[in-house]
């Protein structure tokens, strides 16, 4: 779908990486651009093994590896060349770093007036706290996230995986599309800006406006296990595992109906949402004892299909490995990896109907591609090549 489409990959860790991940899935040309001798830091990150990382595979496959010394003013000419043949840039670097070396929009698109160009930081290339140095777990603290998850009388806890980076490369990702449909239709590129704060933020789909409505009279707080303001909407105890619930109004009466409990939606305690919450540890009391009767957490899901109630078992990693819904969607993947040999990572959420199949593509070594591509690119002659490699411009390593 994005053949054709060339990106200039400024990225590391994962925030940037997570865009330019799904670009290389759907065929585009990306250009991972690394700075000597290291690399992208992500390259140590566990697990490791014979010096590669499996972290650095999933977030890096499909993708040139060119690296250069980025303190020779070569180096910099390079790249100026090779942002001028390119659609897309993308960057996750801490703020002023491509500043000063004049790799940042505004000089690319004195390059380039059609280049599209996505930066994604904790707290945004503009405001007041542009200049602040952020991660995953930072955006998750100042987003109200952080402050929403965990048990009422216990501290804030974070989301256990990368929620703000990868979320955050969604976003980018997805505006990059909308930016080159603009540019097919004016030929203007332009830059996006991409705050993992802001993305996080977005996600409060009624926390703000609870607060802002009731005038400050309802302040979200982390609930625990169970909603504050909708029950039953929470995990459940079942008779092995746990059973995450949600019952709204129209489910009520069928969830009363598959507990055989018809008398639950008469009762007054519970005849509407707000009454149910309000007497939430009652209810919850009633559900879970409910559950432990029957034989097992499949013959608790096996009754709630039946009545066509929203509920899942809370799956651990470990579980869903070898479950069968991962692995008919495809989501369950083993890769290849020359070092590694195989990899199981997640699969690629999008399905799109006119491309069903996935590329056979791997992670690269690092500077692996570095000859081809200025070779390819910008048509230097072995002997330049030989050129830039001798004055460690152009750099490689067998890792």
């Amino acid at each position: 779908m994005l053949s054709g489409v060339k990106v200039l990959d400024f990225t590391q860790y994962l925030a940037g990486p997570t865009v330019t991940r799904f670009m290389a899935e759907m065929g585009a040309e990306i250009i991972k651009v690394e700075q000597a001798p290291m690399g992208d830091p992500a390259r140590l990150l566990p697990i490791v093994k014979n010096g590669r990382s499996a972290y650095f595979v999933q977030q890096n496959r499909g993708k040139k590896s060119l690296c250069l010394d980025f303190s020779k003013p070569r180096s910099i000419e390079l790249l100026h060349s090779l942002a001028a043949r390119a659609d897309v840039v993308v960057e996750n670097y801490g703020a002023g770093v491509l500043e000063r070396k004049q790799l940042d929009y505004a000089s690319l698109r004195g390059i380039n007036p059609r280049i599209v160009m996505a930066s994604i930081s904790a707290f945004g290339r503009t405001g007041p706290l542009a200049h602040k140095t952020g991660y995953d777990f930072i955006a998750q603290a100042f987003s109200g996230l952080m402050h929403m998850t965990g048990h009422p009388d216990r501290p804030p806890v974070f989301v256990g995986m990368g929620i703000a980076d990868q979320g955050s490369g969604v976003h980018a990702f997805a505006a990059i599309g909308y930016a080159l449909y603009h540019r097919e239709k004016t030929g203007v590129g332009q830059h996006i800006d991409i705050s993992m704060v802001d993305a996080l933020y977005h996600m409060h789909e009624l926390n703000v406006q609870s607060y802002t409505m009731t005038g400050g009279q309802h302040v979200p707080q982390r609930s625990g296990s169970h909603h504050t303001l909708v029950c039953p909407c929470g995990v459940f105890k079942g008779p092995q595992g746990y059973i995450a619930l949600l019952v709204l109004d129209r489910q009520w009466p069928a969830m009363a109906k598959a507990m055989d409990r018809a008398d639950l939606a008469a009762d007054e305690r519970f005849a509407t949402g707000p009454k149910r919450a309000e007497n939430r540890e009652e209810l919850i009391a009633i559900i879970e004892a409910w559950m432990s009767s029957l034989a097992s957490d499949a013959a608790v899901l096996e009754v709630l299909e039946e009545y066509r109630i929203a509920a899942a078992p809370v799956l651990s990693v470990a579980d869903s490995v070898t479950h069968p819904y991962f692995q008919a969607r495809g989501m369950i993947r083993t890769v290849p990896d020359p070092i590694l040999g195989e990899l199981t990572i997640p699969g690629f959420p999008l399905k799109f109907s006119e491309f069903p199949d996935l590329p056979d593509i791997a992670a690269p070594l690092l500077g692996e591609h570095g000859a081809e591509l200025l070779r390819g690119h910008l048509g230097l002659s072995e002997e330049e090549i030989g050129e830039l490699r001798a004055s460690g411009i152009l750099f490689s390593a067998e890792v």
